[in-house]
């Protein structure tokens, strides 16, 4: 079994920048790759790298984070949880999990470095 997790925006989107979501979808999956529960964990506003939520998404048995746009310090963070990150993601959520267990998506290695509040670099 593994769990999944989406950063994700009001209307079932995925969230264009990790650190900016509303709220997480977590996808519980068997062990013959099917969806089998789901829930929701609301999120704490801010940036991803200087947050809790690695460790509160550690707590919740995630392993795997399928992101849109994501910054290098929120990986970092993320990995030291043993949460792999797949990058480049786009669409509705439960296509996204779907298309990503079928192994019709893979991290596209592209890590966000826009500037944002504070003159914080989300490549750090």
């Amino acid at each position: 079994m593994k769990i999944i997790a989406i950063p994700v925006t009001e209307n079932n989107q995925i969230e264009d920048h990790f650190g900016k979501c509303k709220f997480y979808e977590i996808y519980t999956i068997s062990e013959e790759n099917k969806i089998i529960a789901t829930q929701i964990l609301a999120s704490d506003q801010g940036c991803g790298c200087k947050s809790n939520i690695a460790q509160v998404l550690a707590e919740h048995g995630v392993t795997i984070m399928l992101a849109g746009g994501i910054g290098q310090g929120a990986i970092n963070v993320l990995n030291k949880f043993n949460i792999e990150v797949i990058r480049g993601c786009t669409g509705n959520t439960k296509e996204i999990v779907t298309n990503f267990l079928k192994g019709e998506i893979l991290d596209n290695g592209i890590t966000c470095s826009h500037t944002h509040e504070e003159d914080h670099q989300c490549s750090h």
